[in-house]
């Protein structure tokens, strides 16, 4: 899954999950020094690709949170 517009097409947790699979196998010790460089910058995409869908979700959060600035009354009427 290197490439980087594969990468930039995947869910915040489809990212998660591949990055799970990069760690387990870079911690199973059994790639070649050149696979680990490869999963390795693999993995730091993934990481910033996570790291902007979340950000991009804090924005959404932070708008709509914005955007709720009437005190709710629980619905008294006058």
């Amino acid at each position: 899954m290197e490439d980087k517009k594969m990468i930039e097409q995947l869910s915040f947790e489809e990212a998660m999950a591949r990055l799970e699979e990069i760690v387990s196998a870079l911690e199973k010790g059994e790639a070649t020094l050149d696979e680990m460089l490869t999963l390795y910058e693999e993995g730091s995409a993934l990481m910033r690709r996570a790291g902007r869908l979340l950000e991009q979700a804090k924005r959404k959060v932070e708008m709509v949170k914005g955007n709720d600035t009437v005190p709710f009354d629980g619905g008294a009427q006058d």
